[in-house]
């Protein structure tokens, strides 16, 4: 039997649109019904060129349902391409467009002769949610933008001209879903900086400063690194196969000393990048992250400010993230966690068994659910042994004054915050969570 979706926590797979968005002058081009680009947009901000409010859109009808909207996709791709400043044309296809059959390849491949390149990828929201559209989208673009016959001579002459169309060093890096992941650019910068400090040059795609010419480069690349319990791993595959690109899956999103020098270890493993450069830089950023827990050790061991037992409600890949970094780095204790992002079934159990990896033998017994009503009447009978603290979305926050919880929002929905380039990943990420986790908690203290 069919169950209702209570506080959803991700969007339709049309929604990652915001892939398309957080490329600079990349534009997606929707075929879909009108309001959907407003509707599937919320407060993480735009591009910084195009707002949701005027990406193009055949803002399909009864005509189109009936007739087929092929004719006026055409149409707005044509004046798409004349009206708009952008690099890169990106058609989406939502649920409508998808049930009525129209052909959106068929009709993208029309302007394949474009000055501007123009792609196209299937988003219907009945065929999964934005996680997986992020993944449909970076393939397709991987899959078309790169194989133009343009870029490939352009790689070709670069071979030609240095002996390897691969960039010594280079390196593609790919982590949380853009504006999906609250902290999806603080955190791609954080670990651009971590990479950079050890020796290698990061190529992402998203952000200030970024775009069309990484784009490019991502065939050139040396090595990428997928920093995902599971998204993304599709398209970073893809890169592997098509353009011999060694792939790292890292799982899990570094936040802290322990996981961060790990992941920079596997890093160098990986890639070869000088071991003596690597465990230096090790060495400063763990002596600077524990000088701070030293200042701060009275306040961050005083129980009556903070309890010893926790629970994360999230996706994969915060979930997995922030119970590995309380219980690692700050000596916390799990309560049942849950997932919420409705991570396919061939990936829960090495999730659950890498959020298991805990040490001192410690477990933590994991759900993955999209039911936000049972998740909270499962916490409210939860005993935490002196105050809860909830790591979550904006749906936990009224439980958590209901049952008197410490409460911190890392994930979608962020109604209560505004996040712009703000960080949690990598060793200073981590003293940024724990900033937000005691001033939660501090704000409770009465003089």
């Amino acid at each position: 039997m069919a169950k209702i979706l209570d506080q959803p926590r991700y969007k339709c797979a049309l929604a990652a649109m915001q892939t398309v968005q957080s490329i600079t002058g990349a534009i997606p081009v929707l075929h879909s019904g009108p309001g959907c680009a407003s509707k599937l947009n919320d407060n993480n901000g735009t591009s910084g060129r195009y707002s949701p409010n005027i990406f193009p859109c055949t803002s399909i009808s009864e005509k189109e349902v009936v007739f087929g909207g092929a004719e006026k996709l055409r149409s707005t791709i044509h004046n798409a391409l004349r009206v708009i400043d952008a690099d890169l044309f990106v058609v989406l296809s939502g649920c409508t467009g998808e049930i009525i059959g129209d052909d959106i390849k068929e009709v993208a491949q029309e302007f394949e002769d474009e000055e501007k390149p123009v792609i196209w990828a299937k988003t219907p929201g009945f065929k999964g949610n934005n996680y997986v559209g992020h993944d449909w989208i970076l393939k397709s673009i991987f899959e078309q933008f790169l194989n133009r016959p343009e870029i490939r001579e352009e790689r070709e002459e670069a071979g030609i001209s240095t002996g390897s169309s691969t960039i010594k060093g280079l390196v593609n890096i790919f982590a949380g879903p853009p504006q999906q992941d609250p902290y999806w650019l603080g955190n791609l910068r954080e670990i651009e900086n971590l990479i950079s400090a050890i020796g290698l040059k990061p190529n992402t795609i998203f952000g200030f400063g970024r775009g069309i010419e990484n784009i490019k480069n991502a065939a050139r690349a040396e090595f990428t690194i997928l920093i995902s319990p599971w998204v993304g791993l599709e398209s970073a595959k893809y890169l592997e196969t098509k353009f011999k690109v060694p792939l790292l899956h890292y799982p899990i999103l570094p936040i802290g000393a322990t996981e961060t020098t790990k992941f920079l270890r596997a890093v160098q493993e990986f890639t070869g990048a000088d071991k003596n450069v690597v465990e230096k830089v090790i060495a400063e950023k763990e002596a600077e992250f524990y000088y701070y827990i030293e200042r701060f050790a009275d306040t961050l061991l005083e129980t009556r400010i903070l309890g010893k037992r926790f629970t994360v409600v999230s996706d994969s890949q915060y979930t997995m993230a922030v119970t590995k970094f309380l219980v690692n780095d700050m000596g916390l204790f799990p309560e049942k966690v849950f997932i919420t992002d409705d991570a396919p079934e061939a990936f829960r159990t090495g999730i659950a068994n890498e959020i298991s990896n805990l040490n001192y033998g410690i477990q933590a017994e994991v759900q993955f659910t999209t039911d936000g009503h049972d998740i909270q009447e499962q916490i409210k009978k939860t005993d935490f042994a002196g105050t809860p603290l909830i790591i979550g979305s904006n749906w936990e926050k009224k439980l958590a004054a209901e049952i008197g919880a410490h409460y911190v929002n890392v994930s979608y929905p962020m109604l209560e915050k505004l996040v712009i380039n703000d960080h949690i990943a990598g060793y200073s990420g981590g003293l940024h969570l724990l900033e937000q986790i005691f001033s939660a908690a501090m704000s409770k203290l009465k003089l």
